[in-house]
């Protein structure tokens, strides 16, 4: 727990003094002010967050943190779970949509083995930091222990200040575990006190009945872990998964050190939720990539105050719309950098 509490402590309000200056400076450009819109005030957030009225982009890497799901045995997923790995391999060889969209928007892809029940050799853009083979079925009882979450968080805070030390400008999350969208589902509505049918859709693309059979079988394992709404660790470890342990471990770190996270979809919003729910102050430093097709995204996504950039209609998970929305925040960037003022244009600006 000494790097968490650490961490925790270390997480202060971004400065609304900041903000306010970086807005000056962008009414400074050549053109209407505000007529940017969102561009604007995803640069302005981000140099608030970093602290500097003139922030550097340099490296950008999307963290896609990998684990399986005991869950998977309820028959919740129209995949097996030997899927994970094998999508763990196309990460590495660049195959999969984040690695197209990521070279797209010029960010590298770093594959976190969490929790995989597969024994990868080291290769070149893994990073194995595995806490357990996977979770236990949470239909049956807790996922994890309290001492496994907190290792999964522990591995995210590390690759966050790591990633500080390197002077990475900006992170974003992803993931890979069939079975995921489960204990994104279950954390949400515990923590939400809503319906589990409100915050349940079809994940991998189940139909009517396997839908129906994955609403109780989540609903089971809430009223037989009964995991406390006031305690986010409890919610996490009794009914979460591994990576999504590791994504609120990197937001967490990102938080401390300063760094934007942008968040993808719906797993990894369960991940930024908790996070959240674990420091009050953190919201201030997620960027909401986009707006996932699964149900229950909008409702984490009002929980934790988060705005999407983009609406694409995505639920593919990985880190692909991060990697879209790192562009966009990019943009923004660019624009209170390298757009010109008015003096130096020599245009009017009344």
């Amino acid at each position: 727990m000494e790097l968490l509490e650490s961490t925790l402590a270390k997480i202060q309000p971004v400065d609304e003094a900041l903000l306010t200056k970086a807005q000056a400076k962008l009414d400074n450009k050549t053109k209407p002010p505000g007529s940017l819109g969102l561009l604007e005030e995803m640069a302005r957030r981000f140099a608030a967050i970093t602290g500097d009225l003139s922030p550097k982009m340099g490296k950008k890497v999307i963290f896609t943190f990998a684990g399986d799901h005991g869950i998977v045995e309820e028959g919740v997923s129209l995949y097996p779970k030997e899927v994970t790995p094998q999508m763990v391999l196309n990460f590495l060889r660049g195959g999969a949509g984040v690695n197209v969209l990521a070279r797209h928007t010029g960010a590298e892809v770093r594959v976190v083995d969490v929790g995989v029940d597969y024994d990868f050799e080291p290769t070149e853009g893994l990073i194995i930091r595995k806490i357990a083979k996977g979770t236990r079925n949470f239909a049956k009882g807790s996922a994890m222990t309290r001492e496994e979450a907190v290792a999964a968080i522990e591995v995210g805070i590390a690759l966050a200040d790591r990633a500080k030390a390197e002077g990475i400008s900006m992170v974003g999350t992803g993931e890979m575990g069939i079975g995921n969208t489960s204990p994104s589902s279950a954390i949400i509505a515990a923590l939400a006190g809503c319906s589990v049918r409100e915050v349940t859709h079809r994940g991998t693309g189940i139909g009517d009945q396997a839908l129906e059979h994955k609403i109780k079988v989540i609903q089971a394992g809430l009223d037989l872990n009964r995991p406390n709404p006031e305690d986010p660790l409890d919610v996490l470890s009794k009914v979460g998964g591994l990576e999504i342990a590791g994504i609120a471990g990197l937001v967490l770190g990102a938080a401390a050190n300063r760094i934007p996270v942008v968040v993808d979809g719906f797993i990894s919003t369960a991940g930024a939720v908790i996070a959240c729910e674990m420091h009050p102050n953190v919201r201030e430093y997620v960027f909401a990539a986009h707006n996932s097709v699964e149900i229950g995204h909008q409702m984490m996504l009002q929980r934790i105050g988060a705005k999407p950039i983009l609406d694409l209609q995505l639920r593919l998970g990985e880190g692909t719309g991060a990697a879209l929305a790192m562009g966009l925040i990019e943009a923004g960037v660019k624009v209170l950098n390298e757009m010109a003022t008015f003096e130096e244009a020599g245009v009017a600006s009344s």
